[in-house]
């Protein structure tokens, strides 16, 4: 049976619950509470303290002033948005599939260590900032 046939022997409210929601993607709904990208960053961690046990082994993270600070599975740091470039959602995380990548868990965009998109879901790139380590403090900053 052709794809026309088969959706017109639904009728047309079956076949509009089936491709409504393929055609709508992903739009910002009430309950997607958005934030602005953070700009002007400029602090730091201190790695003597409790900071610093969150972020002892390679693929750990901790969440400050809606960034993402994490150690990557090179024993780096790196720093990226906690909001999302795609739908500015604050879900972006670090996790260590694909050999360390940040990942929103909202819509499931992908970003590698350079804040390259690494899937369809979005072309915005996520912003990333820069990392310095001076003995125990870790800066972060634009």
């Amino acid at each position: 049976m052709e794809r026309k046939a088969f959706l017109r022997s639904l009728g047309a409210g079956a076949a509009f619950a089936l491709v409504f929601p393929c055609t709508q993607g992903c739009t910002k709904g009430p309950e997607l509470k958005t934030e602005p990208i953070p700009e002007g960053v400029d602090f730091t961690v201190d790695l003597s303290g409790p900071d610093g046990t969150a972020l002892q082994n390679p693929g750990d993270f901790i969440l400050r002033n809606f960034v993402v600070v994490a150690r990557n599975l090179e024993g780096n740091f790196v720093a990226a948005s906690q909001i999302c470039s795609h739908q500015q959602t604050d879900q972006v995380r670090f996790v260590t599939s694909q050999g360390g990548i940040f990942q929103c868990s909202t819509h499931g965009s992908q970003f590698n260590q350079s804040g390259t998109p690494i899937n369809a879901v979005t072309s915005n790139p996520l912003k990333i900032f820069q990392t310095q380590l001076n003995g125990n403090l870790l800066r972060v900053f634009e």
